[in-house]
């Protein structure tokens, strides 16, 4: 696609939706990626997307994402009412067409908000609730509307354009007693708020803190437990104490200098982060990327999910009480971080991937480092097979513990293992192959229980796959360039710097100002460690993004822990959230 050309809505669900709504929907021309998009008033809004899920033949079953556009200060404004505010955006999935949709509510100052969609899909709770918090928008109906990242003190909407976006722009924090004190009673949990009970005429529940500070939690995550004695009756996530303003900071920073940014969401996969980003920019720009560039991407990208997976291996063993696969399987990740570093020149956060390819090429050696770790680990990795997974004690923690069905993971949005283990073979690396994935050979683990076993038994598959991957890589990598020759690649290729005035200008003003990405839409997905990432990017035609919206996995699915939390006792709450292999930066943002 032209750099300079928009994408014209060509899918049958076009057809589908204005036979039913012939009125209020409008088709939008702004997108560069492959995704139907269409406006809607937002009264109609949940209509239509109670037809996509329920009504359509080949529904859309899954609200993948929900998030807000601010469109106050866009230079060009999309929105069929030029009075609208805010945009409401729903992103569906649908399974039988392999093929998403995006909505877009328009939102005004007369109308106010949307009506809530939480009776639609269970995950959408968390999702308004955000959309609440960063924009202020209001979603009518919702059971319990109210600040989720922020705290419940915090004064304004954060991701809204005239809030401010660095510490310079506001008064130096301080915190004197009394707003210490403030802020302390603003943390005490009130069940009533939430619809729990204190007890009954005959006993109280026992309301116990678990977290922030828990290694069981895995970070900053506080989960309020009401308890009857070791049973847990409900489960309150609280989340929030990792938000750092990401999308904030990938709409004031260049589109190149984000890049070190997006490392740090998913802090155990290191450049797996920087690829959907940069696909989605690759999209606005019309960039194509080399073949070896691909093929390099891939081979570092699957390294970094095997890293991750041995960290959730490890500590998974810790939470159920075995200490020594930690060791052994943080020494194994230790021999890829080496990998990592040879080639990359950092460890868990190289930031390496580039706009239109890589920072550099493969380094002398670097196939004999590959060789190395492929002949090694395999035989490990039967070993922490057999010594946990046929465990007595391991089984029983674990079998049966967690469950969900398949169409209960579809309706909260879970994606990856956790959707694999309800044995759906859905990964994107085979239904929407990017970066070349379609010239690997590789299966799709499954498993059936949908239990904390079931996605333990999908992980270790995983790298196994994930080895059979970067062994095809290694025979098979292409010769040729790293960089794409476009001229809105970041750092631009240097051949022919100094040979003519043109690429030195070109090469001065991307490297200084960055690139001027063209105006438009566009939406870049790739199958993550723990699920399905994505970067929807809004171009306004400048060096930086006007909306930068990161839907990541751990979000929608530690939004489920209440539900299966409920009647398990607290040591196998523990089973459950060792089994999700969230990250908090990955929840938070």
């Amino acid at each position: 696609m032209s750099p300079d050309s928009l994408s014209p809505v060509s899918s049958p669900i076009h057809a589908e939706l204005e036979a039913r709504f012939p009125a209020g929907l409008f088709p939008d021309g702004e997108r560069r990626d492959n995704v139907p998009t269409f406006w809607v008033d937002a009264g109609l809004a949940p209509r239509v997307l109670r037809f996509l899920k329920t009504e359509v033949e080949r529904p859309y079953p899954v609200l993948y994402d929900l998030f807000v556009v601010d469109e106050r200060t866009r230079v060009e404004r999309t929105s069929p009412d030029a009075t609208s505010e805010y945009t409401v955006v729903y992103h569906l999935l649908s399974f039988d067409r392999n093929e998403d949709i995006r909505i877009k509510a328009i939102v005004s100052a007369e109308t106010g908000g949307v009506d809530s969609i939480v009776d639609l899909w269970p995950s959408a709770n968390w999702y308004e609730r955000e959309a609440w918090d960063m924009f202020g928008v209001t979603f009518r109906g919702h059971p319990h509307l109210r600040r989720i990242l922020m705290p419940n003190t915090w004064i304004g909407h954060p991701l809204r354009k005239d809030h401010p976006a660095r510490a310079t722009e506001i008064e130096p924090f301080q915190l004197p007693d009394e707003k210490l004190q403030r802020e302390q009673e603003a943390m005490a949990f009130r069940p009533e708020e939430w619809g729990l009970d204190r007890g009954t005429d005959e006993f109280d529940y026992l309301f116990l803190n678990l977290g922030p500070h828990h290694p069981g939690t895995h970070g900053l995550l506080r989960i309020i437990l009401q308890l009857d004695g070791e049973e847990i009756v409900n489960a309150i996530p609280d989340i929030g104490y990792h938000h750092r303003g990401a999308e904030k900071m990938g709409e004031r920073q260049t589109w190149h200098t984000f890049i070190p940014y997006t490392d740090r969401i998913d802090y155990l996969s290191g450049v797996m982060n920087n690829l959907p980003y940069l696909m989605a920019v690759e999209t606005l720009a019309g960039i194509t990327v080399p073949p070896r560039a691909q093929m390099i991407r891939v081979m570092m990208s699957e390294f970094f999910r095997i890293a991750s997976h041995l960290v959730w291996f490890g500590t998974f063993a810790q939470d159920l009480g075995a200490l020594s696969p930690t060791f052994f399987m943080f020494n194994d990740r230790e021999r890829i971080l080496q990998i990592v570093e040879a080639v990359c020149g950092g460890r868990m956060h190289p930031s390496w991937f580039r706009i239109g390819g890589v920072a550099h090429d493969l380094p002398n050696g670097w196939d004999g480092l590959v060789r190395s770790f492929i002949d090694y680990f395999p035989p490990r990795l039967r070993e922490y097979e057999v010594a946990l997974m046929k465990n007595t004690i391991f089984r029983k923690r674990t079998i049966g513990i967690g469950a969900y069905t398949l169409q209960e993971a579809i309706d909260w949005g879970v994606t990856g293992p956790g959707l694999r283990a309800c044995g759906m073979a859905w990964d994107l690396r085979k239904a929407r192959p990017y970066s070349g994935f379609e010239q690997f050979e590789f299966d799709v683990p499954t498993a059936t229980k949908g239990d904390c076993y079931a996605r333990a038994e999908v992980r270790i598959e995983e790298m196994r796959q994930s080895l059979r991957i970067i062994e095809q890589c290694l025979r098979n990598m292409p010769e040729g360039f790293v960089k794409s020759d476009h001229p809105l690649a970041t750092p631009p290729r240097k051949d022919r710097t100094m040979h003519d005035i043109e690429t030195l200008i070109t090469h001065f003003l991307n490297v200084s100002w960055g690139p001027v990405i063209p105006r438009g839409e566009a939406f870049s997905g790739i199958e993550g460690s723990k699920g399905a990432y994505g970067y929807f990017l809004i171009s306004d035609g400048n060096t930086m993004s006007y909306r930068t919206r990161i839907r990541t996995p751990s979000f929608p699915h530690l939004q489920m822990l209440p539900r299966l939390s409920r009647g398990v006792t607290v040591s196998d709450l523990l089973a459950i959230l060792g089994s999700m292999d969230y990250v908090l930066a990955d929840v938070d943002r």
